[in-house]
Parts: C-alpha cells; structure tokens; sequence
C-alpha cells in the first residue's frame, strides 16, 4: 500500500535513509528538489522498476513531484508492480510551505524551461486563442477552443492532464543522456 507522506514526515524517513525519487522533468528537478532526491521522470520508471524493488525492500522509497499529481500516478504503477512506494501529499511546494529547504542542481545543470504547469497554461491559452482568433473566418476553427476547454475541465475533474504527457515528450523536457543510467546508479547506493 502506497502511503502519502507530510513533509515532517518525509524528512524523517530520509533520516532513516529512505531514497526520494523526484518523478518530475530534470528541468524542474534542477531548478529545486527535495535535498538527495534522485530525478527520475514520470515516463521513466517502468524502465527502472527492477532497480526501484530492489531499492524498496532495502531501504524504502518515497516519491515526489511538484504538486502530488505525478507523484501519485508514479506510486500507482509501483504498486501494480508489488513495490511499495510513499509519496509526498502536495509535493515538492507542500515541502517548501513547511519551510523545508529545496536543492538546486549546479548552475552547469540548470535549464531554463518553464515548470510544466506553465507549459500548460501557456500551450492552452495559446490553443484557445487561436481557435478564437480563427474563429469569424473558419467557424470550425473554435472546435479547437471547445476542445482544449473541455480537457482543461477533464483535467481538473480527473487530475491528470493529457497536455502535459505530450509535452514531457518534447526535447526540452526530456532527460539528457544518461539520466537513466545516473538514477539507477543512486539507487544501488
């Protein structure tokens, strides 16, 4: 059973030794992360998930992404697996509300991309005014604007969000080589 952690709760567990895996894109993970997390994207875990057992029945897991959404869908798919996972209820800005410390990746390491959730809103808003703007010459152009309104409501009432799966598989967002093999280091530590 995957158990959601408060933040008091979390820095506890990591001074028992419990590993946090960050599941957020690196460059959201390199612009602040939960001190000795390991960055592990979303889409990435199931190529690691004989590592994360192994991690697990050593010295516990716990995960964590921005606001819990990601980090909730990533202990759902541990669990289907058999591996018991922890996660942090409110993710990595319910940490920093507690006044718990965030880790920032060397300068060298540091992109400048927008979190994800801005990526959103700005590829959403950008959708919907076009298919406005369209709109008086191709009336069939404000389908796109219904369309992107309407997964913005799925959005909010499922608590997934389908634009941002599609915009993790940009390059930008996507891990630099050798990230894998970087994780799966720190989970054999």
């Amino acid at each position: 059973m995957n158990t959601p952690l408060t933040p008091p709760e979390l820095e506890s567990r990591i001074a028992d030794g419990v590993l946090v895996v960050d599941v957020r894109s690196p460059s959201e993970y390199a612009q602040g992360h939960v001190p000795g997390a390991v960055n592990l994207p979303l889409d990435s875990v199931r190529d690691l998930l004989p590592d994360l057992r192994e991690t697990a029945r050593r010295r516990g897991l716990a995960v964590v992404c921005a606001s819990g959404a990601r980090s909730r869908t990533a202990c759902a798919q541990l669990e289907r697996a058999g591996i018991e996972a922890a996660e942090l209820a409110g993710g990595t800005a319910a940490w920093q509300a507690a006044g718990l410390p965030l880790a920032l990746s060397d300068e060298a390491d540091r992109r400048q991309v927008w979190a994800m959730d801005r990526q959103v809103r700005f590829a959403a808003g950008a959708l919907v005014l076009t298919g406005l703007a369209l709109g008086p010459r191709f009336p069939r152009a404000r389908l796109l604007s219904a369309g992107i309104a309407a997964g913005l409501v799925y959005s909010g009432v499922s608590g997934t969000c389908g634009m941002a799966a599609v915009l993790a598989k940009l390059p930008h967002n996507r891990p630099r080589p050798g990230t894998l093999d970087t994780a799966r280091a720190a989970l054999h530590h």
